[in-house]
């Protein structure tokens, strides 16, 4: 086994420095699987494609069978005839491993291979998804048909992009079988050395867990109590090294014989098997799939909160969108069809977030299978439809877009981001379950989104120097490192907010020496001597921060060590009690929140915590978007219009509208420009 973990400072962003060989502009297209289809069908495909705009589709993403019938029996002749006639019409290829999906044969010859769930219970074939992730046959067929396909097409002159796998993690992600039995203890062995430097870090002199042979370490399988937390925060931490193994493993095959770059598709925040920060150093390109979550009103936010945190885990660079939906998708308790213009609010939102690729699942609807029902660019109702009308229209848009290529989006805020925690604190037994970690992060996102403010996803452990402000809403786990850093944020004059519950535990989930919080006393002048969480629908009231603010779910028992206080508590288990706290440290603020407040709530405080960072909000029409990506010569503004209500914006003098054939969307008198309901304004103005 490989390192379990990445040592050394976190450098963000992938090692490749360039983009797509042979893409001019801005990647668009989608998963095409014409091997649903009479060949004669291909013809008719490419066509529409060449109407619509595409320029580059994702093909073999689940074709293993058909590639490799039997073992080792190899028939690339229909992949021949593909590449042949995408190539012939000038759309580019991003080649899958169809590793996601091993066939029926493969099950068949080596059932060992299957997943095993934390019950026992043995996953059966019939799906998609992928083997145990530990198991050697799996792992040695998946590099036999990546060395395969690379031999064959690594060279190819329509191939653009290397695309392993498919969304690691899902629907597979920690397996208990006997394969992950055996390489557990190995990775354990490189993690700690020593059974006794185990011991310590899992703490398992508490109920009698004491391990004294390599051999007696078990998975964390279901068991009759609560299993030991640092055990299990290991597993993910073995989950996540044992699915990037597979993936590097395909992946160095594939560089050996072809220079043309490597990605796999990532699922920011909806896939929390995977460290993406970790994964991001090992791709050429980032990419990302993202799907609207139908329930929620406000989708369009938590859409950006994907498209920031994709960025971020690219260091900044550009990345691809390689999936999301024309319309609605299939998998969702009420699929919600996409309304008119949505799909090209969601495509500009990435646009303006960094993406440089804009693709869908799938290029043509399916007929039969699970996803059936899901839309695609050339839905079941064809060319009549909607759906198809707004994607040529958006393969239009894009078209015209193509200067912005390479353009770099800058942010004002760092939200911190560290899987680890986020693992940390979902575990059990934590003192209130309605305390959710994505809950907080994604408040906190959404009030920064409503004030303007574009923001940066980064690790406790990055270079914060160039940020004003630094918000931690859920930072549970919490290294002495980390801290530190933090700590040195502060002094070095920048501001950070920390929110409750947070550095609590060190890297062992072991609450930190000194108590709770005990390594951010120095940056925040307070430390908690108890926590006390509400009872289900309790409420207790803020004052302090202008009119009463009314909190939920948790409360801390704080004691000040030079921090002033902001805001306190009228009721609750602690009345007259500290609730906000402000404290100096060295040159810059340190502030603390001590219980959850909703993203409205929010508003009066991060006013005063903008006011220290010297941050001015963007104050925008509500559900209104405004996004910048500069270049060395211009400033692209993408402004996005989510509200029934057409809205005014200002606009500097001497702006385009690139969408208008360059006119000018300046007012003369007014210096503004109209962004109608539901519609998208894309403007370029010098630099």
């Amino acid at each position: 086994m490989t390192s379990p973990s990445v040592d050394g400072p976190f450098v963000p962003g992938p090692a490749f420095d360039g983009w797509l060989p042979g893409v001019d502009g801005i990647c668009y297209g989608g998963d095409y699987n014409p091997e649903q289809w009479p060949e004669e069908v291909w013809e008719q495909d490419v066509a529409l494609m060449r109407e619509a705009g595409v320029n580059l589709v994702s093909v073999g993403i689940f074709s293993w069978a058909l590639l490799e019938p039997r073992e080792g029996e190899f028939d690339f002749a229909w992949l021949d005839r593909l590449f042949d006639l995408l190539h012939a019409n000038g759309i580019r290829v991003d080649l899958g491993t169809p590793t996601a999906s091993p066939p029926a044969w493969f099950f068949r010859r080596y059932p060992q291979a299957r997943v095993v769930t934390k019950d026992g219970t043995v996953m059966g074939f019939g799906s998609r998804g992928m083997a145990a992730p530990t198991s050697p046959e799996y792992r040695a067929a998946a590099v036999r048909i990546a060395t395969e396909l690379a031999e064959r097409y690594g060279a190819h002159p329509a191939l653009a992009l290397w695309h392993v796998h498919n969304e690691y993690g899902a629907p597979v992600s920690d397996d208990y079988s006997e394969n992950a039995r055996r390489a557990w203890p190995l990775w354990l062995q490189h993690r700690y050395g020593s059974l006794e430097a185990l011991n310590a870090a899992w703490g398992t002199r508490f109920w009698g867990q004491v391990y004294g042979e390599w051999d007696e370490v078990d998975v964390p399988a279901a068991s009759p109590s609560v299993v030991n937390p640092a055990q299990r925060l290991d597993f993910a931490r073995f989950t996540d090294a044992m699915l990037r193994e597979c993936f590097t493993a395909e992946r160095d095959v594939i560089r050996a014989r072809s220079s043309v770059p490597v990605t796999t598709n990532f699922m920011a925040v909806a896939c929390p098997a995977t460290d993406l920060f970790a994964w991001g150093r090992e791709v050429d390109v980032v990419s990302n799939d993202h799907y609207l979550w139908a329930a929620d009103p406000r989708n369009h936010v938590t859409l950006a909160l994907a498209a920031d945190l994709t960025r971020s885990v690219a260091g900044g660079k550009p990345w691809m969108l390689l999936e999301h939906s024309s319309s609605g998708v299939n998998w969702q308790p009420r699929n919600v069809a996409k309304r008119p213009g949505e799909e090209l609010r969601n495509a500009m939102s990435h646009l303006g977030r960094g993406a440089d690729a804009i693709m869908f699942f799938q290029w043509r609807a399916s007929r039969s299978g699970a996803e059936k029902f899901h839309s695609a660019m050339l839905p079941h109702a064809g060319t009549r439809s909607r759906v198809w009308r707004e994607v040529v229209e958006l393969g239009a848009t894009l078209g015209r877009l193509g200067e912005v290529v390479g353009s770099r989006t800058q942010a004002d805020v760092a939200l911190l981001w560290d899987q680890e925690s986020l693992w940390a604190q979902g575990l059990e037994w934590r003192p209130s379950a309605d305390l959710q970690a994505g809950e907080r992060i994604q408040t906190f996102y959404d009030r920064l989104w409503r004030d303007g403010l574009t923001v940066d996803l980064a690790r406790p452990s990055q270079d914060l120097s160039a940020y004003r402000l630094v918000v931690a809403p859920a930072s549970y786990l919490l290294t002495a490192a980390d801290a530190a850093n933090l700590t040195a944020y502060v002094e070095g004059g920048g501001t950070l907010l920390v929110s409750c519950f947070s550095g609590i535990v060190d890297e062992h989930d072991r609450v930190h020496e000194g108590g709770f919080m005990a390594p951010l006393r120095t940056a925040l002048g307070v430390w908690v001597e108890e926590f006390l969480p509400l009872r289900e629908g309790e409420r207790v009231t803020l004052e302090g921060l202008g009119d009463p603010l009314h909190a939920t779910v948790w409360a801390d028992d704080l004691v000040l060590e030079g921090a002033e206080v902001v805001a306190t508590y009228a009721d609750g288990p602690a009345p007259g009690g500290p609730a906000v706290t402000r404290h100096q440290a060295g040159a810059g603020k340190g502030w603390y929140l001590s219980t959850v407040l909703d993203a409205d709530a929010l508003a009066p405080l991060m006013a005063r915590v903008y006011a220290d960072a010297g941050l001015t909000p963007t104050l925008l029409p509500d559900d209104v978007e405004v996004l910048r990506r500069v270049s060395d010569d211009a400033e692209y503004t993408i402004a996005i219009n989510h509200s029934p209500v057409d809205v005014r914006l200002p606009v500097p003098a001497g702006t385009t509208d690139l969408l208008s054939a360059g006119a000018t969307s300046t007012d003369s008198t007014s210096g503004t420009t109209t962004v109608p309901a539901g519609e998208v304004r894309v403007l370029r103005a010098p630099r």
